[in-house]
């Protein structure tokens, strides 16, 4: 049996020397987040707040890896805080930012489902 490896699309050094807007860009560019929105997407008008933008919610937890915040609680306090970091995960100036319960409720929704064993 073959191995065969992937190339990468970018090199992490060349992605660590990008400013913080460019490097984001670049990551979600590569991330095809259709399946895991779906999932996450709100089918019923009952539990969970509407207004919330999941699509900015799913690209800040990627965000949050890249940039090594440890914990929801911090990614939570850096939307405040960080108007450039909250457009640069796709929050509108006019959205609300999503609480640490909101956060817990979506990573729930994803790790009961297999959507991100099948995004990778």
């Amino acid at each position: 049996m073959t191995i065969i490896r992937q190339g990468s699309l970018f090199d992490l050094q060349e992605l660590y020397h990008l400013e913080p807007t460019q490097r984001f860009e670049a990551v979600f560019s590569t991330i095809d987040i259709e399946p895991i929105f779906a999932v996450v997407t709100k089918k019923s008008r009952f539990g969970r707040p509407v207004e919330l933008n999941y699509a900015a919610m799913i690209y800040s937890l990627i965000a949050r890896i890249t940039e090594r915040i440890p914990f929801i609680k911090d990614l939570v306090k850096r939307l405040k805080h960080d108007m450039i970091f909250r457009l640069d995960c796709g929050f509108l100036v006019s959205d609300s930012i999503p609480s640490e319960a909101a956060y817990s409720r979506m990573i729930t929704i994803l790790c009961e489902s297999d959507v991100l064993e099948n995004v990778q």
